[in-house]
């Protein structure tokens, strides 16, 4: 540890905290030069450290950790839209949609696929307030939301 209680950058290996979580270059959306990044800021190293261990700028490592966060997120996104696709309940929230209306419309259209959601309304509209981000404020839907419910009564919220 360094005095500022952050990791000494001599101790982190990257390439064991990437064998040990599975990262293939060839199968996954990340770089390994973007995977190594992401691990080494996880553990706590600043990105002057690892711009010195991997040669190059602060700058530098600054924008490949963004580009390795931004596809992160869109690699979610996309697993999100695969799994509502498949997904038996698909309910759609539209902006300026009061929350406490959304329970409702999310437990009809379950009623109609058999689905079974093991929410009350109160815990439903926290999950879908929740997962919503800034697309909810207060009790208003601000930007149009999906909400989908698997087999299974699992719900994911996605923002368009």
């Amino acid at each position: 540890m360094a005095d500022d209680g952050r990791p000494d950058p001599a101790d982190v290996d990257a390439d064991s905290i990437l064998e040990r979580a599975g990262f293939d270059a060839d199968e996954g959306v990340l770089t390994r030069r973007q995977a190594e990044v992401l691990a080494l800021r996880e553990r706590g190293l600043r990105q002057s450290d690892i711009a010195d261990r991997l040669g190059t700028s602060r700058a530098n490592v600054s924008s490949v950790e963004a580009s390795a966060r931004d596809n992160v997120e869109r690699a979610r996104e996309t697993v999100a839209f695969a799994e509502a696709l498949s997904a038996p309940v698909r309910v759609e929230i539209e902006a300026g949609t009061d929350l406490y209306d959304a329970p409702k419309r999310v437990y009809d259209a379950c009623d109609e696929a058999g689905v079974k959601v093991n929410q009350t309304a109160p815990e439903l509209m926290k999950s879908i307030g929740d997962r919503a981000g800034d697309a909810v404020r207060g009790r208003e839907v601000h930007r149009r939301l999906f909400v989908t419910v698997a087999a299974d009564g699992q719900i994911r919220v996605r923002r368009p």
